[in-house]
């Protein structure tokens, strides 16, 4: 499918998305909605994805179409509940991703029958990454209903939510309160024209920008079967970096501004990160949705857990250790292999390493010093510096396979 029919495309499911939010009202404009975003993500994300597998492919959204409604299932059983009954509910998509994600495809082959065959059709990759996300909304919105931030969604309602169009592939991760503000009696509304151009901006970094750093990151530049000088090696660490923001943030800034266009707020998930002054400060500028989910769902009850377990005296320790945990989840969480492990260890140790020179330094300097330590402008600019370089740095592990770190380092001379 040509670029400009893909877009026609879209423009016309997005269209058709506003025109139900707001031109129709009560049930009617739930089921059409929750219909709406129910075809456009098959139609965008399986029917196009392969003509010769489609059978397979289509089989594959009826399954995530099952899951979703096991998921509501295991909402309205157990999210309003007492006690631990709605991390039942909560653990439902987590578990989906998890069997998703880790679970050997040759069982699944086994389980379609199609073992020995010698052209297997392939997962969505897409629909793939989409998954995690949509868990993540999904589980988040079990702890929203538990806390009474929301009450518990109808099933048009939370079709629509799960399915919703523009985050379902790589976020950000809304949070269903926010979602609904878009059905509110006085809607949420931005100027379209800010909307187009937030679309515009993302274009431009995804396919331009992001294309121009990609060519000087690992797969332009040392992934090519030649020697290389050391000198390129923080070069492609560099240009790594501004491609992934690139790439991904200007993805995110289109599913902002598409939202937008339909009616539906979404949570910005960037805030300059170039510009953040330590690796905990980065966490709070990049991917602000999985940081704010992390915080959420991992930290807060964990390092509640811990702090009494170990006492008050040892709280920073327990603190540390949960920041620990919270970083290996992260890496986790975005692939399978060694490589991301270590992507989260990296991270891990950088936001570790800052909680304890934070502690130390305002144990040393005092109050009135550590104010002035902050706002002096040259340490601001070195730690901005040294932040960017160690963060550039650790994504060598989440760009590259093991055996391709090995080829990196080989190459260089």
């Amino acid at each position: 499918m040509s670029i400009a029919c893909f877009s026609l495309q879209l423009l016309a499911a997005i269209f058709a998305g506003r025109l139900i939010l707001r031109h129709t009202s009560g049930q009617r404009r739930e089921v059409l909605f929750a219909l709406l975003n129910s075809a456009t993500t098959f139609w965008f994300l399986f029917f196009n994805s392969s003509s010769r597998h489609l059978l397979f492919h289509s089989g594959q959204f009826v399954i995530y179409f099952a899951l979703v409604t096991l998921q509501y299932l295991a909402l309205r059983w157990w999210a309003g509940a007492k006690g631990w009954r709605p991390w039942l509910a909560f653990a439902v998509p987590i578990a989906v991703l998890i069997a998703v994600r880790y679970i050997p495809p040759e069982i699944f082959w086994q389980l379609a029958g199609l073992t020995g065959f010698k052209s297997r059709p392939e997962p969505n990759l897409m629909a793939l990454v989409g998954i995690s996300y949509l868990a993540f909304r999904c589980s988040r919105l079990v702890l929203e209903i538990r806390n009474g931030s929301v009450p518990a969604p109808g099933f048009w309602e939370y079709l629509g939510f799960a399915f919703f169009l523009p985050t379902m592939n790589v976020g950000p991760i809304n949070t269903y309160a926010n979602y609904r503000r878009g059905f509110a009696t006085d809607p949420w509304e931005v100027p379209l024209g800010r909307a187009w151009l937030r679309i515009g901006v993302g274009a431009v970094k995804y396919q331009f920008l992001g294309s121009i750093f990609n060519q000087l990151s690992y797969s332009g530049l040392l992934l090519d079967d030649h020697p290389h000088h050391w000198p390129d090696l923080p070069v492609a660490m560099a240009c790594y970096y501004l491609f992934l923001y690139c790439n991904f943030s200007g993805f995110c800034d289109m599913a902002i501004g598409a939202a937008a266009l339909i009616g539906i707020p979404v949570a910005e998930n960037f805030d300059h990160p170039f510009a953040a002054r330590n690796v905990k400060d980065f966490w709070n500028r990049w991917h602000i949705t999985l940081s704010q989910y992390m915080r959420d769902v991992v930290f807060a009850p964990l390092s509640k857990t811990l702090v009494r377990a170990f006492g008050p005296a040892h709280a920073n320790h327990a603190i540390a250790l949960t920041i620990t945990v919270v970083f290996l989840l992260v890496g986790i969480w975005h692939g399978v292999g060694w490589n991301y492990l270590l992507f989260g260890a990296a991270h891990a140790l950088g936001v570790v390493t800052n909680h304890y020179y934070t502690l130390a330094l305002k144990k040393r300097l005092g109050r009135d010093g550590f104010k002035a330590y902050n706002e002096n402008p040259w340490i601001h600019a070195a730690a901005v510096t040294l932040t960017f370089a160690y963060c550039a740095a650790s994504l060598l592990f989440f760009a590259n396979t093991l055996p391709q770190l090995r080829q990196i380092f080989a190459s260089l001379q």
